[in-house]
């Protein structure tokens, strides 16, 4: 067998007194015995035989180390350095989740904005730790969502803290809407009837369509809808989407 791999951290870089997250991505990681900032060694988790998410330890001053995994059949040889910063920075800000709103299996991505977010050492949805995460620049990163629901916080961590609640961060979770009925199910084909949708995850809808033409509607409730049929002929599906996806199967309706 061969030692294990590095490819990637995630950050790259953190204050002198460690203490903050790294992920590190690779191959060959089941079986780590240590892992190394340097000389020092860092407490660590295996997630999964591609991933290990390490708290980097101090270090006596500025400075750029290569980190290394260990296992029963060597330690990795490749060059992925980490670099010791002088200060710690403030304490974290998120000014920005965009978008913010996806589907409750997660796996979308989202950016986040704000300030003192080059050191951030996690990035959490409520109570649940980002995928991963990138840092772009120190007033922006890019997030992979978790699975969850209803609406959560983003917050950010850092060495210099963790980012404040306010209400711009909220993240919601959304399921794909679902069409139980129509009322009525059919109508002439000169449109402009009203036809009330019932279901559930209408809240946050962004499309009706009859068919593949768009309806304009207004949201009654999360079970309830009231769209005006447009013009259309023979029968066809009605379907309702938003950021999480589109209902399906659609519900027939007849036009007259």
């Amino acid at each position: 067998m061969a030692p294990p791999v590095v490819s990637n951290l995630n950050p790259t870089q953190g204050p002198v007194t460690g203490g903050n997250t790294v992920v590190i991505t690779g191959i060959r990681f089941y079986g780590t015995t240590k892992v190394r900032f340097g000389g020092a060694a860092a407490a660590f988790t295996v997630n999964s035989n591609t991933q290990i998410t390490a708290t980097a330890p101090p270090a006596a001053g500025p400075s750029t180390v290569n980190v290394t995994v260990a296992g029963p059949h060597g330690t990795s040889q490749q060059t992925v350095p980490y670099t010791y910063s002088g200060a710690v920075a403030g304490r974290p800000a998120v000014v920005e989740v965009a978008p913010g709103e996806g589907p409750v299996q997660g796996g979308n991505t989202v950016t986040i904005t704000g300030t003192n977010l080059a050191q951030a050492g996690s990035v959490l949805f409520g109570t649940a730790a980002a995928v991963s995460f990138t840092i772009i620049a120190d007033d922006q990163l890019v997030a992979t969502v978790p699975a969850g629901s209803g609406s959560v916080q983003v917050t950010v961590v850092s060495p210099g803290g963790t980012s404040r609640t306010t209400p711009c961060t909220l993240y919601t979770y959304l399921a794909v809407p679902v069409v139980a009925s129509l009322t009525p199910d059919e109508g002439p084909s000169s449109g402009g009837a009203s036809v009330v949708i019932t279901g559930s995850s209408l809240t946050q809808a962004t499309d009706v369509f009859f068919g593949a033409v768009p309806a304009p509607f207004s949201v009654v409730s999360d079970e309830q809808l009231v769209a005006r049929t447009p013009a259309g002929s023979g029968t066809v599906t009605v379907t309702v989407a938003n950021a999480a996806g589109t209902s399906s199967p659609g519900v027939p309706y007849s036009y007259q």
